[in-house]
C-alpha cells in the first residue's frame, strides 16, 4: 500500500526539455514570454502527465503547469486493447458468477481513462465545480487559466495545502482536525446528493488541507455525473436506512441498477437488515463504508447483484475519502458527520423531492414520529455550529464577499411556510398531525413545547408568522382550485 500510494503523484518522470517544449507546442509562444519563472524540478508527477511550479509574467501569479506525457495515448490504447482481449475470455465466467458484463467494465474504465487525456474537458470540470462551490467558502477549486491552456497542458491556479496524509503538519498548522473533517465529508455529500457531479479520484495526492481550514481539490480528470433520478434514490436510501425500512431499501437497489427488475428482492432483504443492523445497530460509533462494503461484496456472489455504470467510482470514492478521514483521526465516525448534514438538507431543503422525503421520515405507518423531529433538528443544529465555527468563515476576505453564504443559525422559515401550507391544503396530512396531537386520547402539548425549545433560537416566530398570514390569499386560491377539480372529477 505504501508503495503505491507513492505512484499517486511520485511516478518517475519524463525530462523537463521535452516537457517544455509540448508547452511552447501549445501556448505558440516561448516560455520567457508567458512565465517569469518556472520550476527545475517537477513538483508532481503521475501516470499520464507531471506538474511543474511558475510565475505568470504578466501579473505575478503562482500557477500549476499541468503536462501530458509524450505519446501517452498509444500506450494506453494499447493496454486497453489487451485489458478487453483477456476480460472477452473471462466474461463468461463473470456473467454466470458475477452477473456483470467483464467487457463492459473494461469499456468504463477505458472511457475514463480516455477522457483524463483531454485537458480541454478537464478545464471544463474544473469551472463546472467552482461553479458549484462558489458559495460555500469551505472549499477551494483552483481557477483555470484556460487561455493558456490546452489538450496537453492545463494552467491552474498554484493551491499551496498540506497534504492530507499528514497530519502532524495539519495540527502543526493549527487546522482543527474535527472541524476540517466535516468540511471534507460535508463537501463530498454536497457532490453527491447535490450538485451530481462528483470528484472521481480523491486519493491524497489529488485534496489538500488549506492552512485557513478549507479543503481543496486538485487533478480534475476524473469525475463522473449523477442523475437527477440517481440523487433523488441515493436520498430516498438514506431515508429507508434511517426509517430502517428493507423492503424499500431492496427496492432502491433495483431503481440504482443493482439489480435487474424482475429480480425478487424478499431473500435480499433479510440480508441488507443483517448487514445494517450490524453495521449501525451498536450506534454510529461502529459504523463505516469498509465495514459495510465488505459484507456487501459477500452478497455479489449469493445474489444476481450487479455494480451500474458510474456507482463503481461512487464506492470508491467514499471509500478513499473515508480512509483520508481515519488518517486523520484514527476513530473517526463517517455517519456522525454525514447524518448531520442529511438532517440539514432534509429539514432546509426547498426542493419539492426532499419536502416529500422529509414527510417520509416523520411519519412511520401513519403515525407522527415525535422524537425522530427532535433528533433531526438536534442533528441539523450540530452541523450548522460544526460549519459555522470553521476558520474559514473567519477570515476577511470571507466576511467582505457578497457570495459567500455563512449559516450562523439553522434557517427552518421556508420549511415552516410549506408545513403551514400543506396542513392547510392536504386533507391527509392534516388528519395525520390532529392525530399526532391527540394520539392515546390526550394532547401531545409537551412534544410541540420540547420541539419549539429546540428552535427557538434559530427562528423569528413573528417574522415567519406574518410571512404564513401574507400567503393565505394564494393558500385561500389553491383549496378553491382543489374544490372545484374535486366537484368536477365527481360530476
Amino acid at each position: 500500500m505504501n508503495e503505491l500510494c507513492i505512484l499517486q503523484d511520485d511516478v518517475p518522470s519524463f525530462p523537463n526539455q521535452v516537457a517544455f517544449n509540448i508547452i511552447e507546442e501549445e501556448l505558440g509562444r516561448p516560455l520567457e514570454a508567458v512565465f517569469s519563472k518556472i520550476s527545475s524540478q517537477t513538483i508532481a508527477a503521475a501516470s499520464l502527465g507531471q506538474v511543474y511550479r511558475a510565475t505568470l509574467r504578466d501579473t505575478g501569479e503562482d500557477v500549476a503547469i499541468k503536462v501530458q506525457r509524450p505519446d501517452i495515448e498509444p500506450i494506453i490504447y494499447r493496454d486497453l486493447f489487451l485489458f478487453r482481449t483477456l476480460a472477452s475470455f473471462l466474461n463468461g465466467i463473470s456473467l454466470q458468477k458475477l452477473g456483470c458484463n467483464a467487457e463492459l467494465i473494461v469499456d468504463e474504465f477505458g472511457e475514463k481513462l480516455l477522457e483524463e487525456l483531454d485537458y480541454t474537458l478537464e478545464a471544463r470540470n474544473i469551472e463546472d465545480f467552482l461553479e458549484n462551490f462558489k458559495a460555500d467558502p469551505t472549499v477551494k477549486i483552483p481557477r483555470v487559466y484556460k487561455q493558456l491552456s490546452g489538450s496537453r497542458v492545463l494552467v491552474m491556479e498554484w493551491i499551496d495545502g498540506i497534504r492530507c496524509t499528514n497530519p502532524q503538519a495539519i495540527k502543526d498548522a493549527g487546522i482543527d482536525v474535527n472541524g476540517f473533517l466535516t468540511v471534507g465529508v460535508s463537501a463530498a455529500l454536497r457532490q453527491l446528493l447535490e450538485f451530481g457531479l462528483f470528484h472521481g479520484d480523491p486519493h491524497p495526492g489529488n485534496i489538500f488541507a488549506m492552512r485557513d481550514g478549507r479543503i481543496a481539490y486538485v487533478d480534475f480528470g476524473n469525475v463522473a455525473v449523477l442523475s437527477q433520478q440517481n440523487k433523488q434514490i441515493l436520498i430516498d436510501a438514506v431515508v429507508h436506512a434511517v426509517n430502517e425500512d428493507y423492503v424499500e431499501m431492496a427496492n432502491d437497489f433495483t431503481r440504482l441498477g443493482f439489480l435487474s427488475s424482475d429480480t425478487d428482492v424478499s431473500p435480499i432483504i433479510p440480508a441488507l437488515e443483517a448487514i445494517w443492523q450490524n453495521s449501525s445497530g451498536k450506534g454510529l460509533s461502529d459504523f463505516n463504508f469498509r465495514i459495510v462494503t465488505g459484507k456487501f461484496n459477500q452478497l455479489v456472489y449469493q445474489y444476481p447483484i450487479r455494480i451500474p455504470e458510474r456507482f463503481s467510482l461512487v464506492i470508491r470514492s467514499l471509500l478513499t475519502q473515508e480512509g483520508i478521514c481515519f488518517t486523520l483521526k484514527p476513530d473517526f465516525k463517517f455517519l456522525e458527520v454525514a447524518y448531520p448534514y442529511v438532517a440539514k438538507r432534509l429539514l432546509t431543503d426547498p426542493n419539492p423531492a426532499l419536502r416529500e422525503r422529509l414527510i417520509q421520515v416523520l411519519f412511520k405507518d401513519g403515525i407522527f414520529q415525535w422524537k425522530r423531529l427532535e433528533n433531526l433538528i438536534v442533528l441539523a443544529k450540530e452541523n450548522v455550529a460544526k460549519m459555522s465555527s470553521n476558520p474559514a468563515f473567519r477570515g476577511k476576505d470571507m466576511q467582505r464577499s457578497r457570495d459567500w453564504q455563512v449559516e450562523r443559525k439553522l434557517d427552518l422559515k421556508d420549511t415552516i411556510k410549506d408545513g403551514a401550507r400543506l396542513f392547510l391544503i392536504d386533507e391527509g396530512i392534516r388528519r395525520q398531525l390532529l392525530l399526532a396531537l391527540t394520539e392515546d386520547s390526550k394532547l401531545h402539548i409537551q412534544e410541540l413545547v420540547d420541539v419549539y425549545r429546540l428552535v427557538e433560537d434559530q427562528i423569528d416566530i413573528p417574522s415567519i408568522a406574518l410571512e404564513v398570514v401574507q400567503d393565505l390569499p394564494t393558500v385561500a386560491r389553491d383549496l378553491m382550485l382543489l374544490w372545484s377539480e374535486s366537484v368536477l372529477s365527481q360530476r
